[in-house]
């Protein structure tokens, strides 16, 4: 995925950055947003759409509407395999051939093709790692999360930061909170057909939650209560602009895995979640098997490499004094929401 020219920022009026880097979460839910947003930044709703629209046709947007999270709705889990540098296109091609992959990156090491599936269920999740492995010849390695001390890709882009948040101050409080692997988010009907409507992301439109309700034949006021349940419940993160950081020069990107002691793993995932240049934070299983002793994961979202080394070398000295291995991406195979073709049996 390529970044946007050098100049993107050159542009942008005030209205834009504050669409950009205030909107990332907390759009209205009610029935005509733009005319709520538009009164916020001072212009009309018309504008406030024809804004979005803009900035999403530019790249700057990846897309309008919620961010679902997987391990509450359904099933999902982290995958990497040992892809033949002379089948690499080969392998990645296959993975990203399923729809319910939605993330698939290179990485710098052994384990070079790094992916995300999500699904309604376990087994179905099982079932595409499988499947997966088989077609591939490459052995899988399943790593789902199993506590999440802090994930958040919001971050403000319109600026000259070297790496994600470095001009925050601090961050509020940060939890272990426990995933399972088998969760259904205790969905009603409608909420299933809703996450299943919404996942590719809400219409460009005055109107956005009256033309979903439309499409799931369900009455607005109905549809504008599930979107505030889902979002209590934590079945969807945000509702707002979702950036595409990687076009906006966050493309330096290093996940870094440690072998930390079981007994420490909570103290440090919530001391090294809460510090500010860390966007990605959580737990994840040993795979001794397959010779992975790794068991916590922090992603540090960069514009510059060297920056980005500064902060590992910090977590590294300050926080974290464990044996750990640093996997830059290097190229960006595909980028989506969740996808998900069933929600119980919806």
């Amino acid at each position: 995925m390529s970044s946007l020219a050098d100049d993107w920022r050159a542009d942008l009026d005030p209205v834009d950055v504050r669409l950009i880097d205030e909107y990332q979460s907390g759009f209205p839910v009610r029935e005509r947003p733009f005319r709520a947003v538009g009164a916020e930044l001072g212009v009309s709703e018309d504008e406030a759409l024809a804004r979005v629209t803009r900035l999403r046709e530019a790249g700057i947007f990846r897309r309008f509407g919620a961010v679902l999270n997987p391990p509450v709705i359904g099933s999902s889990a982290l995958a990497a395999v040992q892809a033949p540098t002379e089948r690499f296109d080969e392998v990645a091609a296959v993975v990203n051939e399923y729809r319910q992959v939605n993330h698939n990156y290179r990485r710098d090491h052994d384990w070079n093709l790094w992916f995300v599936v999500t699904a309604g269920t376990r087994e179905t999740r099982d079932a595409i790692l499988a499947e997966i492995e088989e077609r591939t010849g490459c052995p899988v390695l399943a790593l789902p999360m199993l506590t999440d001390f802090y994930i958040d890709l919001e971050f403000p882009v319109v600026n000259a930061d070297r790496f994600a948040r470095e001009s925050a101050v601090g961050q509020d409080a940060v939890e272990a909170t426990r995933m399972s692997e088998s969760a259904a988010g205790d969905l009603s009907a409608l909420d299933a057909k809703l996450l299943l409507a919404i996942q590719e992301g809400f219409p460009l439109t005055t109107t956005p939650y009256r033309d979903i309700a439309t499409e799931i034949d369900a009455p607005v006021a109905d549809v504008l209560s599930a979107i505030e349940r889902l979002l209590e419940t934590g079945c969807l993160k945000r509702v707002g602009c979702v950036v595409n950081h990687v076009a906006t020069g966050f493309d330096a990107n290093c996940m870094v895995v440690w072998d930390v002691p079981d007994d420490e793993l909570d103290a440090r995932g919530t001391e090294v979640g809460a510090l500010p240049a860390v966007t990605l934070c959580y737990h994840r299983p040993r795979r001794p098997e397959l010779d992975w002793p790794y068991n916590l994961f922090t992603m540090i979202h960069g514009r510059d490499p060297e920056a980005v080394a500064e902060q590992i070398d910090l977590l590294e000295r300050e926080y974290l004094p464990y044996d750990h291995e640093r996997l830059r991406s290097t190229a960006t195979l595909k980028q989506t929401g969740a996808r998900y073709d069933e929600l119980l049996g919806a």
